[in-house]
């Protein structure tokens, strides 16, 4: 079977690792990367063995896939360029800047009979992994992203840098719809919000407590989830999944305890899974673990959030 060809478009810093990875996943070839900035895009082009375009326009007859890493502005326009051309498309998150360019995309891809991927990455972090195997109804979840200030991902806010992934993982474990979200936070060095809690209510009783902040003096991510008298606590960082349930003191009747064991999963290259699952995707027709209408819900709620926090400190 030949091999896809794939482009990048935008080859700063994460832009940089999809070409990298399209070079060690099987089934596929780095035929072409974009950039506006042309020293960048030709070092990279250079450092990859592939072509430079200046214009990403002009991969568009060389490439069967494409990975769109720029920044949400830019995404609508480019992801509907190459998905009107007959090229599936990996984008990643947030999808788009709005619902309806979102659904636009979606109909497209749809219409066309292409994939169209979003990169929410934490769906193929073996942690995720492993914890969905033990969850069947969560009844409330807990999570935290904490990142220490970069000037990288501030053209959006920190609901739609960094609260988006755990949206996308509590929307995913949920069979129900939402119902209600109550969200605060605050601006602090952006321009945009840098802080942000919200906590989502599903109809079927689920409640989901966020909390992301892109000012904290240390990186962490986190997650816990409660299921009857069952608990789970996700270490992202160290790979580790920590299940607890409650038990019977076998000593005394009207107490019980939780009794605890860990799991520890290998590290792998999340990226580069998430990439070969797009590649899979596209050579085999089969639906991205990932799809359209998925990062088109967590946009949706990410947006709601932002909406009523800045309706709070505009008011």
């Amino acid at each position: 079977m030949r091999k896809l060809r794939a482009g990048v478009v935008g080859v700063g810093y994460l832009g940089n690792f999809h070409a990298q990875k399209y070079t060690i996943c099987s089934g596929v070839e780095l035929s072409g990367v974009a950039d506006t900035d042309p020293v960048r895009g030709q070092d990279i082009a250079t450092k990859y063995a592939t072509t430079f375009y200046s214009d990403y326009r002009d991969l568009i007859s060389e490439i069967d896939i494409v990975s769109i890493v720029v920044p949400p502005i830019q995404h609508h326009p480019i992801a509907k360029y190459f998905l009107s051309g007959g090229v599936h498309a990996l984008v990643e998150k947030p999808l788009t800047e709005t619902v309806a360019q979102a659904e636009n995309l979606i109909a497209l891809a749809s219409r066309k009979n292409l994939i169209l991927q979003v990169g929410h990455l934490e769906r193929f972090n073996p942690v995720i992994l492993l914890m969905r195997k033990h969850i069947v109804r969560p009844e409330r979840i807990e999570a935290k992203r904490m990142a220490t200030y970069k000037e990288r991902g501030t053209e959006v806010d920190v609901v739609l840098d960094l609260m988006i992934h755990d949206i996308d993982i509590v929307l995913s474990l949920s069979n129900s719809c939402v119902k209600k979200i109550h969200a605060d936070g605050a601006i602090i060095r952006s321009g945009k919000l840098d802080m942000a809690k919200a906590s989502i209510e599903f109809v079927d009783g689920l409640v989901a407590n966020l909390e992301a902040s892109r000012v904290s003096d240390e990186p962490g991510r986190s997650m816990e989830v409660y299921e009857g008298s069952r608990y789970l606590s996700l270490d992202y960082v160290n790979h580790e999944l920590r299940t607890g349930r409650m038990v019977d003191n076998k000593k005394h009747e009207d107490v019980r305890e939780f009794t605890f064991e860990s799991d520890v999963t290998l590290g792998i290259d999340i990226l580069k899974t998430e990439i070969q699952s797009f590649v899979t995707s596209a050579s085999t027709g089969t639906p991205p673990k990932v799809s359209g209408e998925d990062g088109k819900k967590a946009l949706e709620v990410a947006i709601e959030i932002s909406h009523q926090i800045n309706g709070r400190i505009s008011a």
